[in-house]
């Protein structure tokens, strides 16, 4: 590694550092966790943490009940079937794991976001390390050693009264969402999973006797459990999930900031992406997230010329604006800007076209994908499993 590789990569560790000793500062869950609290612990999408023992003492009956049933000793992780939440209306797409005597767990892969989070794993998507761990949108009910559990998981165990010894056997319960460490279940999350969990145990059972169960009436339809709320009964469904539609990126170029630039273009070639830290910061007492790290670097001189940490929802704006910056300061430009992501390349069209820039899409970023490597090997190793 160069001085100028050695000096970024220590500042980019300084950086997360003081985002980590912050978040440290106010990592206060394990002692604070109660199961009768006065207010929830963290905000969340799906509600808040405000749980009941009774609710988890059925959560618990359910995912040893499903466990019992050992489902994935004749299922495997590739028969989906959906169960909709009578309070939201969203389907969640169950898939059983353990075939292979590796994971045994239920997954609830939420809405069609979830499920096509899921489809991308199946189909033998690349995604580079890390980002494949946050693509997933899901309920988790799992099987676990004793020490992968948290003291939150131990103490509502040892409320409810109940022991557990040996491999595989310690129930595990986690919310998965893109760009978030997997964390605890909120109150609505534990009701609907043991719904899942039971309903999930219904058709596994059904399954085992019909092999045809989960075959459709035409190609990309789902078994969908629906509860009847005037019947007040469970019923199966067939259901064609919801296309996934990908946003387009809107954020406002500074165009008169970009008339006013004056630049000389010379012959180096840069290399810009963005990524996930693979350390997560948080936020005061919201769940912890992995924020993106923008970079920019000289493919010809092999300099890191600027990074930014920032929460995903802001990159975009981010990588615009210091783009600006980076040129102003520089006074010069490449000859050439190499991108993998196509948001990128979008976002980097109007300045690159206004400063006469050539802009290129490429599979690989050899110089950037190093720096990536040796950051995420020095966080990693200053930090390790934070959470």
């Amino acid at each position: 590694m160069s001085i100028f590789r050695a000096l970024y990569c220590y500042t980019l560790i300084s950086e997360v550092e003081r985002a980590h000793k912050k978040s440290c500062a106010s990592k206060d869950c394990n002692s604070d966790f109660s199961l009768k609290q006065s207010k929830p612990l963290y905000t969340a999408r799906r509600g808040n943490y405000m749980t009941t023992l009774e609710e988890w003492r059925a959560l618990y009956k359910a995912a040893l009940t499903f466990k019992e049933t050992e489902p994935w000793t004749w299922m495997w992780d590739s028969d989906i079937f959906g169960i909709q939440n009578p309070e939201s209306g969203e389907i969640g797409y169950c898939c059983v794991m353990g075939m292979l005597k590796q994971h045994f767990a239920l997954a609830v892969y939420l809405g069609a976001e979830g499920l096509d989070g899921y489809m991308r794993i199946q189909s033998g998507e690349h995604l580079p390390y890390p980002d494949f761990l946050f693509t997933q949108t899901c309920l988790m009910a799992s099987f676990e050693d004793r020490e992968l559990l948290e003291n939150q998981d131990l103490k509502i165990i040892k409320s409810l009264g109940l022991t557990f010894s040996g491999r595989d056997l310690w129930p595990l319960f986690r919310s998965y969402l893109p760009g978030y460490v997997p964390w605890f279940l909120t109150s609505d999350e534990v009701t609907y999973l043991t719904l899942a969990l039971n309903q999930a145990t219904d058709v596994c059972l059904r399954l085992r006797d019909d092999l045809e169960l989960l075959t459709g009436p035409t190609e990309n339809h789902y078994l969908v459990r629906v509860f009847q709320k005037k019947e007040k009964k469970w019923v199966d469904t067939w259901s064609v999930p919801l296309s996934v539609e990908k946003l387009p990126i809107i954020v406002s170029l500074d165009r008169t900031r970009l008339e006013k630039m004056k630049v000389t273009v010379n012959k180096n070639i840069w290399e810009i992406d963005y990524f996930y830290s693979p350390e997560p910061v948080r936020d005061k007492k919201e769940r912890p997230y992995y924020p993106y790290v923008i970079l920019w670097v000289d493919r010809s001189t092999n300099f890191i010329l600027k990074f930014s940490f920032v929460k995903s929802t802001e990159y975009a704006s981010e990588l615009l604006k210091e783009t600006l910056t980076l040129l102003e300061q520089l006074k010069v430009a490449p000859v050439k800007i190499l991108v993998k992501k196509e948001e990128v390349f979008k976002l980097l069209e109007d300045i690159t076209s206004h400063l006469g820039i050539t802009l290129k899409k490429v599979k690989k970023l050899p110089v950037l994908e190093e720096v990536q490597a040796e950051m995420s090997t020095f966080l990693v190793e200053r930090f390790g499993d934070s959470y």
